[in-house]
């Protein structure tokens, strides 16, 4: 099974000095800056390939989801995919490969995709994506109620209309593809309501020629509903048909995700839960960890806030700030003892999260046993304890590949490409439900 890593343009700044929170005033971002498999360049693959919305890249119009600026928009299509990411020479062992989508999620709200076929085929060519997925539009319903008969009349019309539209602009996107000979690899993507509905799609896709089929709008769903719609899609899928779940993990699952024909899967969780979630920050193959909160004083909005209204004095509070710094540094370096790390972690907690209960115990528990000395990863070798302090994006982010990193050695572990798949089946709070809830 093979795991590509959505783009959402996290970069990582090398020049960074943790010490001093300042980082090269010469730094251009994209030029300079890393993506995480440059990170990991000399640790080995923490991931199959990426995925590429067209929405991130361009936006929707009106509702702009771009997350590109018009100069890196402009050079990803004259450049393409592989050259943008500095994908080609890359020193893993295996190529890493692009897929190509069109961010349904974007424009869920929408009555139709604002994209058409045309061009969301010349976006994945004049990029050059190894994979594309067909226009669709997502069905934010699960109602397997609805179901009346074989084709689900039960359902609304708007709902069934939404299935209706995708399966026709993937058969127009299919009809394109075999036309122009296009080099990429097409994927159709089935949206459903229920089992019997996600089968149907499925099997009207394969009708139409489609020998990879994705099944999106599943990203809220319970597993066992997944799980159903899988076993449904399993009873209608040819033998050489691949399936790819969007969004979608499920870490105890993926063995039974795989023996139902599951050949890939793409998830942002395990790098956005290193600072969306509460308190499963830090991955290890065994359990997790709240990363420690040392917020800076000069880039929280909040703390300004109630420093600019006079609720807190700001010498006081940077000086609390610092104290937290030094006195992580010495126990890291095996100068302090754990006491006084925590004394000064409460006294800023009350500065920074009055009103919150205390994290000390989950500190405590990060500290005494500092997963980031026995983790191999290129981050935690150079971060060592920065990597577990929720601070700015530059050590958030740098734990979200540390995240990655493990969520793919364990994805491994588990559908049996490599050893040791004890460890990796301990359970561990899946991401994407820790985030749906968060």
């Amino acid at each position: 099974m093979k795991y590509f890593l959505p783009d959402s343009q996290d970069l990582v700044d090398p020049s960074f000095d943790f010490q001093r929170e300042t980082r090269n005033p010469e730094r251009i971002r994209h030029q300079d800056d890393h993506y995480a498999h440059e990170v990991f360049s000399e640790q080995g693959p923490v991931f199959d390939g990426i995925l590429v919305s067209k929405a991130i890249v361009e936006g929707t119009g009106a509702a702009s989801q771009a997350k590109y600026t018009q100069a890196q928009q402009r050079r990803i299509l004259r450049e393409g995919v592989r050259a943008f990411f500095r994908l080609e020479d890359h020193p893993w062992d295996r190529r890493i490969e692009s897929m190509g989508d069109c961010g349904a999620f974007t424009y869920i709200k929408e009555e139709a995709p604002p994209f058409s076929v045309d061009e969301v085929i010349n976006f994945y060519v004049r990029c050059g994506f190894d994979y594309g997925f067909s226009v669709d539009h997502v069905i934010s319903e699960y109602k397997p109620q609805w179901e009346a008969d074989l084709f689900g009349s039960g359902a609304p019309d708007n709902v069934r209309q939404r299935q209706k539209l995708t399966l026709a602009l993937a058969s127009e996107f299919f009809a394109t593809h075999k036309r122009d000979k296009l080099p990429f690899t097409p994927i159709g993507v089935a949206q459903g309501w229920s089992p019997v509905s996600y089968a149907h799609a499925f099997a009207e896709l394969q009708k139409i020629g489609f020998r990879y089929i994705a099944l999106g709008g599943m990203v809220p769903l319970k597993t066992n509903d997944i799980l159903n719609c899988l076993k449904a899609v399993s009873e209608v899928r040819c033998p050489e048909t691949k399936i790819h779940l969007l969004g979608v993990t499920r870490f105890a699952h993926l063995p039974t995700f795989s023996s139902l024909g599951v050949a890939s899967i793409d998830s942002t969780s395990p790098l956005r839960q290193a600072f969306m979630d509460d308190k499963d920050n830090y991955h290890t193959l065994e359990r997790t960890y709240t990363a420690i909160r040392v917020p800076q004083v000069q880039g929280n909005f909040r703390l300004q806030a109630r420093i600019r209204s006079g609720e807190l004095d700001q010498e006081k509070t940077r000086k609390a700030e610092q104290l937290c710094l030094r006195r992580l540094e010495e126990y890291d370096a095996g100068g302090r003892s754990l006491v006084p790390v925590l004394k000064a972690l409460r006294a800023y907690e009350e500065l920074h999260e009055p009103d919150k209960k205390t994290r000390t115990e989950s500190a405590r528990q990060a500290l005494e046993d500092s997963p980031w000395k026995k983790c191999r990863c290129a981050v935690c070798k150079q971060l060592k304890h920065h990597v577990i302090l929720f601070r700015g994006a530059e050590r958030n982010r740098r734990r979200g590949f540390h995240n990655v990193a493990v969520f793919y050695q364990r994805l491994r572990m588990l559908t049996g490409q490599t050893p040791s798949a004890d460890a990796a089946t301990k359970a561990l709070p899946d991401p994407a439900l820790t985030l749906l809830s968060a």
